[in-house]
């Protein structure tokens, strides 16, 4: 296994290095470097400028609009993107159901859906989680009674992303109670124009909307729009949940956080020195970049793999747990670089930007918000414990 880059996929990471300077827009990538919250419009906005160049979804077939690009060459796409601080296109139609109806739906759901993921002219959101139902996902309680040419759902989800965007939504429901619950579970597609959905959004610690829980009231969910045979959601939930957990571990990102982290620790003052010739904070970081190094072998080797036309297998649990892990432990050792100055949080600086002179260092306003809102990467797309379970199964053999 090589894992260094050929000659080929050196001029390919020129070629998007100089298509990211020339095209991403320059107001999105301050919002990004500086942590400031990101609207709708700032996420079809960089979508569709990559949707005209062809890359908005490399991991697609090409004859329903992917790239063609090899493993490695997404890889250094994610790469190249992280560090021009790019934001992270929504996955929920990209990476998770755009790969579900390619591998489970029909021809005519492919033609209906796909195109529009493509270009952001639709919005999707997962109803996976429910009050009840979340790393015991199988014992979900939505109902969808099928009456000939229409399933009857309702219930409810939470935690549902982005659910005050979404103009679609992909269910796991409950059609039946025999045998057991995984059994029991369908994949539908659901429309969130539909009168009997309601949204209620639920605001997080650090002040911002950005999850929800949606309620189905006696919605008709038409025939042709479930995914797959009934009772096969919950092999479909599994496959989504690979791609998933697959792309939470955000090497590339790490790398790019690690060097924001870097360059505060020169900055910021310990004893009158540079926090980052004090021998502990050092020692500190290199924990973490050992760690993030690691991980980038493990993603390389996976890589290598799928190359060679093999599925990644237990590999993604791996990935998102140290992902996370390592995405939460550089979340923490930037806020103990600022120390103090990372404590005053007004949502309103995420919204709309810093007006005043800051007491202390700029970056640390954002800081507090964002190591919030990261100790939620090792709970969802299945808990690490879950995952954790999955490889002692897998791996272990216990």
């Amino acid at each position: 296994m090589d894992l260094n880059y050929s000659p080929e996929e050196q001029a390919f990471k020129l070629e998007v290095r100089e298509f990211l300077r020339t095209n991403y827009p320059k107001d999105i990538k301050e919002k990004v470097a500086k942590g400031v919250a990101l609207k709708k419009s700032d996420y079809v906005t960089w979508q569709k400028i990559l949707y005209k160049k062809g890359w908005v979804a490399p991991s697609w077939p090409e004859q329903y609009g992917g790239t063609g690009w090899s493993p490695v060459q997404k890889y250094i796409f994610e790469e190249e993107c992280a560090a021009a601080n790019c934001l992270r296109l929504v996955s929920f139609g990209l990476v998770m159901i755009g790969p579900v109806l390619l591998e489970f739906g029909t021809e005519e759901q492919k033609q209906k859906y796909l195109p529009d993921i493509l270009k952001s002219d639709v919005w999707w959101a997962q109803g996976y989680s429910e009050p009840n139902a979340g790393s015991d996902l199988a014992s979900l309680q939505t109902r969808a009674e099928n009456k000939g040419d229409h399933y009857l759902l309702n219930g409810t989800k939470t935690w549902t992303t982005h659910g005050h965007y979404a103009d679609m939504i992909f269910v796991l429901a409950r059609t039946s109670q025999e045998d057991r619950k995984q059994k029991g579970i369908s994949f539908l597609l659901v429309d969130m124009k539909d009168p009997g959905v309601s949204v209620e959004p639920i605001i997080t610690v650090d002040g911002m909307h950005v999850v929800n829980q949606v309620f189905f009231d006696e919605i008709k969910v038409p025939i042709e729009n479930i995914v797959g045979k009934e009772g096969e959601g919950w092999t479909i939930a599994k496959y989504l949940l690979q791609h998933e957990r697959t792309n939470i571990a955000q090497v590339p990102r790490s790398k790019k956080q690690i060097e924001r982290l870097k360059a505060l620790a020169e900055k910021e003052q310990c004893n009158g020195k540079p926090l980052l010739e004090d021998t502990n904070f050092r020692r500190k970081i290199a924990e973490v970049e050992v760690e993030l190094m690691a991980l980038e072998m493990t993603n390389l080797r996976v890589l290598s793999k799928l190359s060679a036309g093999e599925p990644p297998g237990s590999a993604s649990s791996l990935l998102k747990v140290k992902g996370t892990e390592v995405q939460q432990a550089i979340t923490a050792l930037l806020m103990e670089a600022v120390a103090y100055y990372g404590f005053p949080y007004d949502k309103n600086v995420m919204l709309d930007g810093w007006q005043e002179d800051p007491i202390g260092p700029e970056e640390a306003i954002f800081l507090a918000p964002h190591y919030f809102d990261w100790r939620k990467t090792s709970i969802y797309g299945g808990s690490n414990e879950i995952q954790k379970n999955i490889m002692a199964k897998a791996v272990l053999g216990l």
